[in-house]
């Protein structure tokens, strides 16, 4: 619990340290600087700090434990290869990962996961140094036990793990309304994996992972079930969906 609360007291500083992020003035990227001022007076947040990421695998992601401490990371990969309008879109995306205390959920389900752990591997220590009970004949129950101490902290991670898709689909949401146009996302989303194939990023780890607008792991190796993020082409139909809601009445939408 103590570390949990240490790594969401302290996110933004271990999340762009480990990724090699740098801040950069507005006088290096006056776009982004632009584009993040127009957005956060849309949506009532303070200005995050902004920093850049000598990759060339695109990639974004904003960390910080609540919007007075934020910031927004973009690779130099990212910048190369998406227009105005869709770094706009993605820049949405991050900023409503701020606004949304994703931080403080996924520390919440960081920490219940570590708990689950904890208590399954003292769990199996009772059973395996036969302190779990004092019956006599408890073979049928230790064995019950041991499955429940083994299996117990796979469930607690998919559930951590599918925790962060459901935050995913909401930044997506959130940050189809922010920027009004969720086909700009879509249309990011698309350019951003099919570059990132190619491009593996260089720092990925999982520690980190689940902050990125998309898995920074390449390839297709891990099942969808231990994927931090869902898969980016059920994401561009929920997008699409949702500009066809949205076409025509985002008026009415509060974006506070």
């Amino acid at each position: 619990m103590l570390f949990n609360l240490g790594a969401y007291w302290f996110s933004d500083r271990i999340a762009l340290m480990v990724n090699r992020a740098q801040p950069v003035s507005r006088d290096e990227l006056p776009v982004i600087y632009e584009i993040v001022e127009e957005l956060v007076g849309r949506a009532g947040m303070p200005m995050p700090a902004i920093y850049l990421i000598p990759s060339a695998s695109p990639n974004a992601f904003a960390t910080g434990r609540n919007p007075r401490h934020s910031a927004v990371a973009v690779t130099e990969g990212i910048l190369r290869i998406l227009d105005r309008r869709q770094l706009r879109a993605v820049l949405a995306h991050e900023l409503s990962h701020v606004r949304n205390r994703d931080i403080l959920i996924a520390t919440v389900a960081a920490a219940i996961a570590g708990l689950v752990s904890a208590v399954a591997s003292m769990l199996r220590w009772g059973i395996l140094l036969g302190t779990g009970s004092d019956r006599v004949d408890r073979r049928g129950s230790a064995l019950g036990d041991l499955v429940i101490a083994l299996i117990a902290p796979l469930v607690a991670v998919i559930i951590q793990l599918a925790i962060s898709r459901s935050r995913e689909y909401a930044a997506d949401s959130s940050g189809g309304v922010l920027s009004e146009d969720p086909e700009a996302l879509a249309e990011a989303l698309e350019r951003i994996e099919m570059v990132a194939r190619a491009r593996p990023y260089p720092f990925a780890g999982p520690a980190t992972a689940h902050l990125f607008i998309v898995n920074p792991f390449g390839g297709r190796m891990l099942a969808r079930l231990f994927s931090t993020h869902p898969p980016v082409e059920e994401r561009v139909a929920r997008l699409r969906a949702l500009a066809a809601r949205l076409h025509g009445g985002i008026a009415g939408v509060d974006l506070r």
